[in-house]
């Protein structure tokens, strides 16, 4: 299928974001909009298919957080099973992942972190490596990652780079500087230059609300998996893939649902492809109105005018660290909804945050699908 920015672009203004007024959202990546998983990830499989046409021997795959953790896992599914995946994170890493940090200057979270020691493990094992990401704009923290990479790994300068998104806005004199740099593009919908500082400024917006944090919460029946590993740290992702699909199996096995009742799959932050593939299962298996979306750091701005995507927003405790705030934009009611987290932390307070802003908006039944490293 051949997508168009119809399909895969949204403008929205980003709140209180000194850097970058406006946010580019994709109605179908599954972060700030709620999309039927196939949808999602058959967008994916485009780009990945794009990639595996243009280096076909790539076996190293990085995925930008938060947005693209999920397509980068993607992409390197269809180079191969055995393909080595890491996304970088704004999560702490061990001391053994020997983490390289920079920076993404736009953000509002600008501080990124990745495993360096799954990299330097895997680089003789490729010919490429491909960096993924949502959306490729000026190509600073490509550029910026890159450099710090060579410095610390060697190895990386001799390789084919391969920058991969869903959407490329690069200039002329950008992309020369990226081809310069020895970096060649792939990416499934080119866009033109366009304002969008000003056709995000043409909406009237406020920010998410805050939650109401003395309403009682009732529990919700909680489901821990154990997993081996994390794409943080760096894994094959046959297997990574493999053990979510099994679960998601598993999982839809054991519930009675009928079958035309409404169902969320709620990923939080990073942690968007286990959801994704959890949602993919019920989907398969005759559910027919299964959404997904993930709660995410990024303050945006929100509104009920005619055209803007996110008409929507609550601010929710972090399952990742009890001062962070977060938000869920685009929230309805559904009869069922399945929290998916990897979070190592406790996140009492989170789970109470989130069951709350759901009740009120209407969501029945909540269950929390919660993984722990074993």
């Amino acid at each position: 299928m051949e997508y168009t920015a119809d399909d895969v672009l949204r403008v929205a203004r980003r709140h209180n974001n000194e850097k970058r007024s406006y946010l580019l959202v994709n109605p179908l990546q599954g972060k700030h909009m709620p999309v039927s998983p196939s949808l999602a990830l058959d967008m994916m499989q485009a780009l990945g298919a794009k990639v595996a046409k243009a280096v076909p021997h790539a076996r190293l795959v990085i995925g930008f957080a938060e947005t693209a953790t999920a397509i980068g896992a993607v992409v390197a599914k269809s180079l191969a099973d055995s393909c080595l995946y890491v996304q970088t994170t704004r999560e702490t890493l061990p001391a053994a992942a020997h983490a390289i940090e920079f920076m993404e200057e736009h953000s509002h979270a600008p501080e990124q972190r990745i495993a360096a020691a799954a990299l330097e493990a895997h680089l003789a094992e490729t010919e490429a490596v491909v960096f993924v990401d949502d959306e490729l704009s000026t190509g600073r923290t490509l550029l910026n990652i890159i450099d710090q990479l060579k410095a610390a790994l060697p190895a990386l300068a001799g390789k084919k780079i391969i920058a991969a998104s869903v959407i490329n806005r690069l200039t002329a004199k950008r992309r020369e500087r990226l081809f310069a740099a020895g970096v060649e593009c792939v990416f499934l919908v080119g866009l033109a230059l366009g304002d969008y500082e000003a056709q995000a400024a043409a909406f009237l917006t406020q920010g998410a609300a805050e939650t109401e944090a003395l309403s009682p919460v009732a529990s919700c029946r909680t489901i821990a998996l154990s997993r081996r590993a994390t794409p943080r740290m760096g894994l094959p992702i046959g297997d990574y893939m493999a053990f979510w699909r099994a679960a998601g199996e598993s999982f839809a096995a054991e519930i009675d649902w009928a079958k035309d009742e409404s169902i969320l799959v709620l990923g939080t932050e990073e942690c968007m492809l286990p959801g994704l593939l959890i949602g993919k299962v019920l989907e398969d298996e005759g559910w027919e109105s299964v959404a997904f979306h993930a709660t995410t750091r990024s303050p945006i701005g929100i509104s009920e005018a005619a055209g803007y995507p996110i008409a929507a927003g609550r601010q929710v405790k972090s399952f990742y660290g009890d001062a962070r705030r977060t938000y869920i934009y685009n929230l309805r009611p559904y009869r069922h909804v399945v929290v998916v987290s990897d979070t190592a932390h406790e996140a009492r307070e989170a789970l109470e945050s989130l069951l709350r802003v759901l009740r009120e908006a209407g969501c029945k039944d909540v269950l929390y699908l919660m993984s722990r490293e074993s």
